[in-house]
């Protein structure tokens, strides 16, 4: 075992930063567009089921291997079979995939706060969106600021980084959300944005509904992407995950309903499509601020929370491949944090101007952001989990006994590890890809 290794302060600074991972763009932005996408009421059962029921054992399966193995994500591969090691290279893979259309939301958040900052009137709030993401240069710009904020934390390392922010973030944006909530709740027709959320329409019901709603809980999750790896592996070795686990899945299932609270009664209320897509959060929330009284002043609160909480989540991706540039390749943190900034680069600059000049380019029909976000969410965290499973219950003997007392509940979960997740990964995967 690697003695220095750096380790979380407590038990609350792992759960906030397991919870960053994903609250602010995978909760608030990419939830309520991919249920918007996916039939509303019907998608969030999916969600609800996938993410308290499947992903609750992959995810203290990877949080495990981080613990025992005490490695990064290749590294852990590396200690069940050498031979395995290979598989262990898909998450940081992952892991830059995900940053690829990721921080170009984040590029997007830096222009909406500025905007917020100068009180910049905004009349067609479509229309300026539309517009905006077809900038080259400023949407390029933007979105390498963004990249370098979170090279310049994740250079500071896991306690004057990673800890710091979310400490103080998470909590923070909490707040501001139920006060968001309950301002959407109060405009006319924010009935109906209840019943799109809570309703279901089962003529919705199919294949590639679930793989999304799947891939949202994988996403929200961070499962399949190497953070909960990374991350399991700074905890101490007598540090209970069980606890922490459901804390984080209860803390991003409640973040991912607010955000739906939030941001569908709002778009009924306005004449919106709930399928707007990516640009959903971006549309409807400055039409809520616009309003409010003193709305200028709870769009830039919610800006720079945003902001905030969608740095302490791209941190957490970047860690994945931080950390294995640190320890395979034997550099400092600031050498491999620099050399991530140009390797992740590479990938985001060409999906954020498949809005504008590159949106001509398909691939199997799809934009490279688009591209990026489907192979990322419904395919490789969806692999990577299953592989994961495998390993962990097969090779790694991982047994329900050893983070459960009660031995019923114990051997289902040895037994759902080894057989049912894998074979009902690997059959949604299937379906809802075909």
């Amino acid at each position: 075992m690697t003695n220095s290794r750096p380790s979380w302060t407590s038990r609350y600074s792992f759960i906030l930063a397991a919870i960053g991972c994903a609250v602010g763009l995978g909760n608030i932005w990419r939830f309520p567009y991919v249920m918007g996408q996916n039939g509303g009421a019907i998608f969030l059962l999916a969600y609800v089921f996938f993410i308290t029921t499947i992903c609750f054992i992959p995810m203290i399966t990877e949080i495990l291997f981080g613990k025992i193995t005490q490695k990064e994500c290749i590294g852990s591969f590396e200690c069940i079979n050498s031979k395995l090691k290979f598989l262990g290279i898909l998450n940081p893979i992952t892991a830059i995939i995900v940053p690829a259309f990721y921080f170009v939301v984040g590029g997007w958040i830096i222009n909406y706060l500025f905007k917020s900052f100068f009180i910049y009137k905004i009349t067609d709030y479509e229309a300026y969106f539309s517009s905006f993401v077809q900038e080259p240069y400023i949407t390029t710009a933007l979105t390498l600021l963004f990249l370098f904020i979170c090279i310049f934390f994740l250079a500071k390392g896991v306690k004057k980084g990673i800890e710091f922010i979310n400490n103080f973030m998470i909590p923070l944006l909490a707040i501001v959300l139920l006060v968001l909530v309950i301002v959407s709740l109060q405009l006319p027709n924010a009935k109906l944005g209840l019943e799109y959320i809570f309703k279901p329409d089962w003529s919705k019901f199919n294949g590639q509904m679930l793989l999304a709603a799947l891939g949202q809980a994988f996403f929200t999750l961070s499962i399949g992407m190497g953070n909960l790896l990374t991350y399991g592996s700074y905890i101490k070795e007598d540090e209970s995950i069980v606890k922490t686990t459901y804390t984080v899945i209860f803390a991003s299932t409640t973040f991912s309903v607010l955000a739906g609270l939030m941001i569908f009664p709002a778009v009924f209320s306005f004449g919106l499509e709930p399928s707007a897509g990516a640009g959903l959060v971006f549309i409807t929330l400055p039409k809520i601020f616009a309003q409010m009284s003193f709305g200028n002043f709870v769009s830039m609160g919610f800006f720079i929370l945003l902001f905030c909480a969608a740095i302490t989540s791209g941190i957490g991706m970047l860690e994945v491949a931080c950390a294995t540039l640190i320890e395979r390749l034997k550099l400092s943190r600031i050498k491999a944090s620099i050399l991530l900034f140009f390797i992740v680069a590479i990938f985001v600059v060409p999906s954020t101007l498949s809005f504008g000049v590159l949106g001509d380019f398909k691939i199997f029909n799809k934009t490279i952001f688009e591209m990026f976000d489907f192979m990322a969410s419904n395919i490789l965290l969806t692999f990577n989990t299953i592989i994961l499973c495998i390993l962990g219950g097969w090779f790694l003997k991982i047994k329900g006994e050893m983070i459960i007392k009660n031995q019923i509940i114990a051997s289902c979960f040895t037994f759902a590890l080894k057989y049912i997740i894998p074979i009902f990964l690997t059959v949604l995967l299937i379906a809802g890809l075909v």
